[in-house]
């Protein structure tokens, strides 16, 4: 990482040789983005995918942006939400796009959250084979997550991002002062992507987050440009060593093949956001371990209840046991698209710290887990 002391942005540089990028973080970061943006183009015009709600709030900000570099922004907004993450709405936007004339040369800036995000990517990768594609995320979670790494994907009514592609874009402006109109909720839920790095692989930062958490939380302006560059960094690291998601990759799912079932059970309902179902797929992965003897059961408790402190979900209780039941959650990791034969790889943990890839956990034994949590939590 690098910083700019004028403006004071951190630079996270994401190593993908020929198709390397940078991730700018910090207060202001979207000044820069008429510059950069325009030696990518061939022609002073770009295409902005973004949500109704973004729209309303931050359309002038990105104008000014890119006014000084005399780029014309052409905009689509679509309903917010993860509802909108569907094929019907993708061909829309591509619709949109090729409706305006846009080609490969063009650049297609998605601003917004992660849903904006991976259906920007996602159209951008199939728009004449490949346009060029620009990450602005206005939401917490987006900005140290989903805007990263270059997945997109759409959903289906048999899960979660089961329809993607690997595409990269060119530039991320991560500006944290777009977060300042984030409901304190949405804030939270992004908030859980982060906790997610330090118990991956960084305890240190995990113990950073456990007392300083709540600037983070406040927004205040180093706090949080610390832990949106750090979460990036540490993403960037694994993105550049495993790509494609066929080995370390993996270890960034910890608390998603439990969260994405929860998401489906709950038709991806408001009531249950993807930031929280991963931080209650997070302490369900570490009590899961526990159960194994592979997690210390004092780290599992912790992390629940660091967890809860942030006013994130760590256990079942509350949800509506129609929906959620250990058959149909178990039904729904199956059909996970890294399960095979009856077993699903999960991310446990021998420690906070210290995640690792478990191959082939056994579907029963989690139907079990499960039906166990759900009584407790009753």
């Amino acid at each position: 990482m690098t910083a700019s002391a004028s403006l004071s942005l951190e630079t996270v540089r994401v190593a993908l040789g020929a198709r390397a990028y940078d991730i700018l973080a910090g207060h202001g970061a979207l000044s820069e983005l008429g510059p950069r943006l325009s030696v990518m183009l061939k022609r002073p015009r770009a295409y902005v995918l973004t949500d109704e709600t973004v729209k309303q709030h931050h359309a002038p900000k990105l104008e000014a942006a890119v006014s000084g570099a005399g780029v014309k922004l052409d905009w689509m907004a679509l309903p917010p939400g993860e509802q909108t993450k569907t094929f019907a709405q993708l061909g829309n936007v591509l619709d949109w796009l090729l409706a305006g004339g846009a080609d490969r040369g063009d650049v297609l800036i998605a601003f917004g959250g992660g849903v904006i995000g991976d259906m920007g990517g996602l159209a951008a990768s199939l728009m004449k084979r490949g346009m060029g594609f620009v990450q602005v995320p206005t939401t917490l979670l987006a900005q140290v997550d989903s805007s990263v790494g270059g997945k997109t994907a759409v959903n289906t009514p048999r899960g979660k991002n089961l329809v993607g592609a690997f595409y990269q874009p060119r530039l991320v402006i991560a500006d944290t002062g777009l977060l300042a109109t984030l409901p304190e909720r949405e804030l939270k839920a992004g908030y859980a992507e982060i906790l997610k790095y330090g118990l991956i692989n960084d305890a240190p930062f995990f113990d950073w987050l456990a007392t300083e958490g709540h600037k983070v939380l406040a927004l205040e302006p180093d706090a949080v440009r610390h832990a949106v560059a750090r979460s990036c960094a540490a993403k960037a690291a694994i993105v550049a060593e495993d790509e494609t998601e066929t080995g370390v990759r993996q270890l960034l799912n910890l608390g998603h093949t439990f969260g994405h079932a929860l998401e489906a059970a709950n038709a991806y309902g408001p009531d249950l956001l993807h930031g929280e179902a991963v931080a209650l797929g997070m302490s369900l992965a570490f009590r899961y371990g526990a159960g194994l003897g592979v997690t210390p059961a004092a780290d599992a408790r912790r992390v629940a209840e660091v967890i809860g402190a942030s006013g994130l979900p760590s256990d079942l209780r509350g949800r509506d046991r129609g929906r959620f039941t250990a058959p149909r959650l178990t039904e729904l990791m199956q059909q996970d698209k890294k399960a095979r034969g009856g077993r699903v790889p999960l991310i446990l943990a021998r420690g906070i710290g210290a995640s690792y890839i478990h191959p082939d956990a056994d579907l029963a034994s989690i139907e079990a887990f499960l039906a166990r949590e759900l009584l407790e939590t009753a």
